[in-house]
């Protein structure tokens, strides 16, 4: 049997027997990806409803300095957050370098953006359409974003899930203000660049697995939800 057999079989054999390793690594990936999803839509969805609807001078420039964020490294979020987050930093008293803390804030700086586009390209769609009726209702920013919200269900959805695959799938950052520390901040991407080099190969394959199962997951779920809503 080649090596690459052997590696595969093992990754298998880790999947099946739940090793206990491979699980808390895929449980600590999945609870800090969630979180930092969250947090981007809750952060990214109002301002790209609010983009949508309101007239300000430097709008436009607003705009395109969000969807430039979209391409944003991020080996360089990852190295801004360690200088704020160091102890000569100024949030260094907050104690979050190298905690899970830390990789949901860079997680979430890198999906924001993300949500931001999503969801405003669509919620300008919307606000055209029914601009003139919240104008005749006299509805508010914060009604009006509202509204947005209820008639574009499916954007958000794909926002929050684009939101999670550029979370779950993320290295660069969270390696820098995580520190990849075994049992605490170690993910499954870190950990998969981790073994690698190492060329222990049956954990990394094993986790390569999973992120590649979730991935597709995500794409289909996203998939099947987005046509539900769109039918309703």
């Amino acid at each position: 049997m080649s090596d690459f057999a052997r590696s595969v079989s093992a990754a298998l054999s880790l999947i099946a027997d739940a090793d206990a390793e491979l699980l808390g690594i895929v449980m600590l990936s999945l609870r800090v990806s969630l979180m930092a999803s969250i947090l981007a839509l809750l952060i990214g969805a109002p301002i790209g409803a609010w983009l949508a609807i309101a007239k300000f001078r430097g709008r436009q420039v607003v705009i395109v300095l969000t969807n430039a964020l979209l391409g944003l490294p991020p080996v360089v979020v990852g190295l801004a957050l360690y200088l704020l987050l160091s102890r000569s930093g100024p949030l260094g008293p907050a104690g979050l370098l190298f905690t899970p803390a830390a990789m949901v804030i860079a997680q979430t700086l890198l999906a924001t953006p993300i949500v931001v586009a999503l969801v405003h390209r669509p919620s300008s769609l919307l606000w055209m359409e029914y601009r003139d009726l919240a104008r005749t209702d006299g509805l508010s920013y914060v009604r009006s974003i509202a509204l947005l919200f209820a008639l574009g269900r499916a954007s958000l959805l794909t926002a929050f899930l684009a939101a999670f695959g550029r979370a779950i799938a993320e290295v660069g950052a969270i390696i820098i203000v995580g520190g990849n520390i075994r049992g605490y901040t170690r993910t499954m991407t870190t950990a998969i660049a981790l073994e690698t080099s190492k060329g222990e190969l049956p954990l990394a394959l094993g986790l390569g697995l999973i992120l590649l199962a979730l991935s597709v997951a995500v794409s289909t779920i996203a998939f099947l939800l987005v046509g539900r809503v769109g039918e309703k």
